[in-house]
């Protein structure tokens, strides 16, 4: 019961981690689609070509909102963080859209 909880928790944290994303200058969806950013298996955004300063501020500032998020989702369900950041990695990937980034344990490849 906990981990369905706990995955329905993490679920709304990237639906409203997507939702946030048009506040930024370009969106996570549009740094997605460019192939700039994917989703990590640690539950965070990265950088999948650095070179490009937006995409690199854009990944940041997603990143430190998620970290934030986490924490609160691991004190409100008394568990470690790190399974909080596997759990919404691995929803995050599964969530990825085809075309789109995702790294493994090979590097970055599209999904």
């Amino acid at each position: 019961m906990r981990n369905r909880h706990l995955g329905w928790v993490v679920g709304s944290v990237m639906l409203w981690s997507a939702a946030v994303a048009p506040a930024f200058a370009m969106s996570v969806e549009e740094a997605k689609t460019k192939g700039l950013v994917g989703e990590k298996a640690n539950g965070y955004l990265g950088v999948v070509n650095p070179g490009s300063q937006e995409a690199q501020s854009l990944t940041n500032e997603v990143n430190t909102k998620r970290r934030q998020a986490y924490e609160d989702i691991a004190a409100r369900n008394r568990t470690q963080l790190d399974a909080v950041e596997a759990l919404a990695g691995e929803k995050a990937i599964q969530n990825t859209k085809p075309g789109h980034f995702v790294e493994g344990p090979g590097g970055w490849t599209r999904k």
